[in-house]
């Protein structure tokens, strides 16, 4: 196995055509369904970068932009954006297509951590990133602060360590009742 990878070289794309089946009660495409293809090619490049098995660690932030019709082809574009020692980091990109017009529309992009595993289950291992590109260098410096944030968030928000006292001025504006007992 290589020491270091491209991202080109563990890049992919699916393109799949929505069908009624796909829809929720209002008629629009459901974010489950699109969510679990997310979750497959965020797999399929983390087990190609690797050449492992892996699994899905944790999803940061989907936030879906625009509605998916029926009747609509969707295209996920998957691509490494940071590796750690076991994990990787694969950002995966949404786009709807109307088949009569054309014309595209961004849904949603989020950001899979997947982490490789070898044969007993243990974490393994994983190829280096080649930064080739202003982009690539970009979405490797984002995804380390997203990575210290969380680090951030966990810390300061431990059960054990937290004052409720030192967040009362956040919730003013909020729509909250207090009522501690």
């Amino acid at each position: 196995m290589k020491k270091f990878k491209t991202a080109k070289e563990s890049q992919l794309s699916i393109t799949e055509l929505m069908l009624p089946a796909h829809s929720n009660f209002g008629g629009k495409v459901h974010g489950g369904y699109i969510l679990n293809l997310m979750d497959q090619i965020a797999f399929a490049c983390a087990s190609k970068h690797s050449q492992s098995y892996c699994v899905t660690a944790s999803v940061n932030r989907v936030d879906f932009l625009n509605p998916i019709e029926v009747g609509h082809l969707v295209t996920l574009k998957a691509s490494i954006n940071y590796t750690g020692r076991t994990s990787m980091v694969v950002g995966v990109r949404v786009e709807s297509e109307n088949v009569t017009t054309g014309k595209t529309k961004h849904c949603n992009s989020s950001y899979f951590t997947m982490v490789a595993k070898d044969e007993d289950g243990n974490n393994k291992p994983v190829p280096g990133l080649i930064i080739n590109s202003i982009p690539s260098a970009r979405r490797f410096a984002r995804s380390i602060e997203r990575k210290a944030s969380a680090m951030g968030r966990d810390t300061k928000y431990d059960s054990k360590k937290f004052k409720v006292e030192e967040h009362f001025k956040n919730f003013q504006g909020e729509n909250v009742m207090l009522d501690l007992e």
